[in-house]
C-alpha cells in the first residue's frame, strides 16, 4: 500500500466527516491521488464515462426507481393496504402485521427501502398512531425494520449493483434473496405478536373477511406486477434491465389508464424526480469506478486475500468478520458506496475461500440494508422522523427489539447457506 493511497484514504474519509456529499469526496480524493501521482486525468474520466454508459445491469437502476415512484403516486399503495388490512388486520398489533405484509407486496414492485418506507412505511405509522392504540415510536420503527425487506425480494437494487462489481447473475441474486426476505418478515411478525401480548394491544377496527375478495379484485393489478416481473426473468423471456422497463410500463399503465390516478403533469413531475435520484446514484458509481481502479491498481483486494491466507481464517469465520465491518459502517455510508467501493476488497478473498458469490452477496445486501435502521445514525430512522415529526429518541427506543430480531435472522442466513441457495438451485444454479 503506497503513501499516495493512504492520502487518498485520508482525504476521503476527512472531506466526508466535515459533510461533504460522498460522491463529491470521492472525487475529490481520486483527483488528488491522480495528482500525487502523476497518471492522466483524462484516460480516468474516458474510462468512467464508458464503464457507464456500456453497462447494460445498471440501465436496470433508473427504470426501478421510476417505478416504485409511480407506484407510490398512482393509488397502489390504498389498494394494496385495504388487501393486507383484510388479510392480517384481524390479528392483535393487526396494523403492525399489515405494515410487514405491506412491505413483502411493496419489495415486489420497488427495490428499494427509502422508496417503501416514504410510500407505504409512512401511510402506515399515520394510520397506527391516529389509532391510538401505538405509541408513535413503535409505529415509526416497525415501518422502518419493515422497509428493510424492500431491496431483499426482487426487485432489488442493491442486488443489481453487486451483480455489476461481482459478475454475479443478477436472475440468481433475486431468486436467493426471496426465501431471506421472508425469513425477515416472519421475524418481524413474531416479535410483533411478541409486543402485542406484552403489552395487551387491542385488536384493530377489522376488515371484514366477506371483503377479502373484493379486496383482492381491486389489488390484483398491482400484485401482478412482481409475478410479471419474475416470470419475465426466470421464464427466459426478457433479461433483468428489460424486466425493468416492463416494471416501469406497467406502472404506468397502471397508475394512468387503469386507476386513472396519475395526471399528465404528475407523471412529468415524477419523471423529474426519477431522474433526480438517478443523477444521485451515477454519481456515487462514477465516484466508485474510479476508487475502485484506484484500489485494483494498488493490489489492494490481493493483499486482503494474502492477508486471509496467512492467517489462515475460516470461511465462517471471515464471513462473520466481513459481516460486522459492514454493520458498523452501514450506518455512516449509504448502501451504494458500500456496494461499489467496499464489497470488491473481499470479493477475491471469498472466492479463494470457496465461498458461493450468490449467498455472499444477499448476506451483505441484507447486512447494509440493517445497517440503515441501526442506531444511532441509521438513514431509515432519520426518513421516519423527518417523514412524520416522530422524536428521534423514540424511535430508536422501539427499534432495539426489531433489530436484534433482524440480527438473529441474518446469522441465521451465515450459518445457513441454504436458505439463500435452495431456491436458485431449483432454477438451475450450481455455483
Amino acid at each position: 500500500m503506497s503513501a499516495s493511497f493512504v492520502f487518498l484514504l485520508a482525504a476521503f474519509f476527512g472531506l466526508a466527516a466535515i459533510g461533504m456529499p460522498i460522491a463529491y469526496a470521492m472525487f475529490v480524493a481520486a483527483i488528488g491521488y491522480l495528482f500525487v501521482t502523476g497518471k492522466d486525468v483524462g484516460l480516468f474520466s474516458e474510462q468512467i464515462l464508458n464503464n457507464l454508459v456500456d453497462s447494460f445491469v445498471l440501465l436496470a437502476v433508473p427504470l426501478f426507481i421510476l417505478a416504485a415512484n409511480l407506484m407510490n403516486a398512482g393509488g397502489v399503495s390504498e389498494r394494496m393496504l385495504l388487501f393486507c388490512q383484510a388479510l392480517v388486520g384481524r390479528f392483535r398489533g393487526g396494523l403492525a402485521h399489515v405494515n410487514v405484509v405491506a412491505s413483502i407486496i411493496f419489495a415486489g414492485m420497488s427495490g428499494s427501502a427509502i422508496a417503501d418506507a416514504a410510500g407505504v412505511g409512512k401511510l402506515l405509522t399515520e394510520m397506527m398512531v391516529k389509532t391510538k392504540r401505538y405509541t408513535p415510536g413503535f409505529a415509526a420503527a416497525i415501518s422502518a425494520a419493515s422497509s428493510t425487506i424492500g431491496p431483499i425480494i426482487p426487485p432489488s437494487i442493491p442486488m443489481v449493483l453487486y451483480a455489476l462489481v461481482s459478475d454475479t447473475s443478477v436472475g440468481y441474486l433475486f431468486l436467493g434473496g426471496i426465501i431471506p426476505g421472508l425469513i425477515m418478515a416472519a421475524a418481524l411478525m413474531g416479535a410483533i405478536a411478541w409486543v402485542a401480548r406484552k403489552r395487551d394491544f387491542p385488536r384493530d377496527d377489522t376488515v371484514p373477511i366477506r371483503e377479502l375478495p373484493r379486496a383482492t379484485v381491486r389489488a390484483f393489478p398491482a400484485l401482478m406486477l412482481p409475478v410479471i416481473l419474475l416470470y419475465g426473468i426466470y421464464g427466459g423471456a426478457a433479461t433483468p434491465t428489460e424486466a425493468a422497463s416492463l416494471a416501469a410500463l406497467y406502472a404506468l399503465m397502471l397508475a394512468g389508464l387503469v386507476y386513472r390516478s396519475l395526471t399528465i403533469r404528475e407523471a412529468f413531475r415524477l419523471f423529474a424526480e426519477s431522474a433526480r435520484s438517478t443523477t444521485v446514484v451515477a454519481l456515487i458509481i462514477a465516484g466508485a469506478f474510479i476508487f475502485n481502479y484506484i484500489v485494483a491498481s494498488e493490489n489492494i483486494p490481493q493483499l486482503v486475500a494474502g492477508w486471509m491466507r496467512g492467517v489462515d481464517v475460516h470461511p465462517l469465520v471471515f464471513l462473520l468478520l466481513v459481516n460486522l465491518l459492514f454493520l458498523a459502517l452501514g450506518c455512516l455510508f449509504d448502501a451504494t458506496t458500500m456496494l461499489l467501493v467496499l464489497v470488491p476488497l473481499f470479493l477475491p478473498a471469498a472466492r479463494e475461500m470457496g465461498i458461493d458469490l450468490v449467498h455472499f452477496g444477499v448476506v451483505i445486501v441484507v447486512n447494509i440494508m440493517l445497517g440503515l435502521v441501526t442506531p444511532p445514525y441509521g438513514v431509515l430512522l432519520f426518513v421516519m422522523n423527518g417523514l412524520t415529526g416522530i422524536p428521534l429518541r423514540d424511535i430508536i427506543r422501539e427499534m432495539w427489539l426489531f433489530l436484534f430480531i433482524l440480527l438473529a435472522a441474518l446469522l441465521l442466513m451465515i450459518l445457513v447457506p441454504e436458505t439463500v441457495l435452495w431456491l436458485p438451485r431449483q432454477f438451475g444454479y450450481t455455483g
